[in-house]
């Protein structure tokens, strides 16, 4: 906000603006600076908290699915708790572990919040103000969606309980 009133500052000074228009426009400012902690919190107060309480699962992406599922399996002991040709999901306590093949070089593919509270229309609402939206080309719906944050990562959001799907069951669905 500052750098608006200092743009105004300078067209007034330079003639730009009139005095009544700097006056009414840093009126309006002012007014909208004044309602906004209260919007905001008000806002906060009737839609669930969508804190995150969990880190649901990581997903990365790999070349070769067998051989990393089974580096994993037999280093962690983790279990395989579901699959599909392209995606292993492996169990991590109450979290898990995805690994989906896809071509190129191994890395990070995203990584899932658990949010107290979750509300798929209230984060929607909230990346909205911010900017942002789903990932387009994403499976999204009420129960989990992806978004990329301001950094460029994939990061799904859903409740806590989200196990994933892979598999004939996941209707196509990837999470």
């Amino acid at each position: 906000m500052e750098i608006l009133v200092e743009k105004m500052l300078s067209d007034f000074e330079r003639g730009v603006l009139s005095r009544r228009q700097l006056a009414a426009t840093l009126a309006g400012l002012a007014t909208t600076a004044a309602t906004m902690p209260a919007a905001l919190s008000a806002a906060t107060k009737a839609a669930p908290s969508q804190k995150a309480i969990s880190l649901n699962h990581v997903t990365v992406k790999v070349p070769n699915l067998q051989k990393t599922s089974k580096f994993y399996q037999e280093l962690f002991g983790m279990k395989l708790a579901q699959q599909s040709e392209t995606i292993h999901i492996l169990s991590v306590g109450n979290s898990f572990f995805g690994i989906e093949q896809k071509p190129g070089p191994a890395g990070l593919d995203h990584f899932d919040f658990g949010l107290e509270g979750w509300d798929a229309a209230v984060m929607h609402a909230k990346l909205k103000a911010l900017g942002l939206a789903q990932t387009p080309n994403s499976r999204g719906d009420a129960e989990s969606f992806k978004f990329t944050d301001p950094d460029g990562f994939v990061v799904q959001v859903n409740g806590p309980e989200y196990t994933g799907h892979v598999g004939a069951d996941a209707k196509g669905r990837k999470g």
